[in-house]
């Protein structure tokens, strides 16, 4: 599904698995119509359209995928952060060590593991009917339910009291 927040718009491939990797996925892509934009380490193993750099940080809400083969996980880590939106990034992989590595150094809403980035969704997290969805790092971040948006009042009535000994 292409037409959601969450969807994947930027593939980031290790170059080691580059090679068996992506023929196969870009074939399963590309019969179901979408269009292929890879950086040039890409399209030594594809068929893909150049990659602009306005593709990598660019919300497609259609059916294009931007694909950059990268050196190792902090060269993917730098990029997402870089050119991500904050919104939800996954990544794929049975290391549990770059598992935890990327949990903690990716800059986004959410972060997955072995999980499809369409699962950002407030109703899937358990907060009920998604209102919105915030990527700010002040009061709500991630999937905004209802609760979300509420903020308190605090009412103070007073008869003339001290704080402590002394006069405010």
């Amino acid at each position: 599904r292409y037409g959601i927040c969450g969807a994947m718009e930027t593939l980031l491939v290790d170059q080691r698995v580059a090679e068996r990797f992506l023929p196969e996925m870009a074939r399963r892509f590309q019969e179901k119509g979408v269009e292929l934009r890879g950086c040039e380490r890409t399209r030594a193993f594809i068929d893909a359209k150049p990659a602009s750099e306005d593709d990598w940080h660019t919300e497609y809400l259609d059916a294009i995928l931007s694909i950059r083969v990268v050196d190792d996980l902090d060269q993917a880590i730098e990029h997402i952060n870089h050119y991500g939106s904050h919104h939800t990034d996954s990544i794929i992989t049975e290391h549990q060590g770059q598992a935890r590595q990327f949990m903690a150094e990716v800059d986004s809403a959410s972060v997955m593991l072995n999980t499809p980035t369409c699962f950002a969704d407030g109703f899937e997290y358990g907060l009920g009917a998604e209102i919105g969805i915030s990527t700010d790092k002040l009061h709500a971040r991630g999937p905004v339910g209802l609760e979300g948006l509420t903020c308190e009042k605090y009412v103070v009535i007073g008869d003339g009291q001290l704080r402590g000994q002394e006069s405010c």
